[in-house]
């Protein structure tokens, strides 16, 4: 049974509980490729708090990109994050936001992994 916090010591609350419930049943070196691969696609929330604040610089809407959230980032973008209101939410949610796309996108990885061990 691998250890979250030796594999990803960087993970915090809720992503870490997370992550370490998909790899409670994995073996080290199960544990360590899911890690490698899933730090390639995580997103940072600091990050993402950081690119939602050039929002109040005239640029919303890049961290939905980072998201994945096309659609969403087209409109911020035309209309300056929804007149600043859709922006200032995004900043009280950054975590929940940021959890959400590291949440399928671990979920994707396992999937992955699981495939290439058949």
């Amino acid at each position: 049974m691998a250890n979250v916090l030796q594999i990803m010591p960087y993970l915090e609350g809720e992503e870490m509980i997370f992550i370490q419930g998909i790899i409670k049943d994995m073996n080290d070196n199960q544990a360590s490729l899911f890690a490698n691969v899933y730090s390639s696609r995580r997103r940072d929330p600091t990050m993402i708090l950081l690119t939602a604040c050039v929002g109040f610089l005239g640029v919303s809407g890049i961290h939905r990109f980072l998201l994945g959230h096309i659609g969403m980032g087209i409109l911020y973008l035309l209309t300056a994050g929804l007149c600043l209101i859709g922006t200032i939410v995004d900043l009280v949610n950054y975590k929940k936001l940021t959890f959400e796309y590291n949440q399928k996108g671990a979920q994707e990885v396992v999937i992955m992994t699981r495939g290439s061990e058949q």
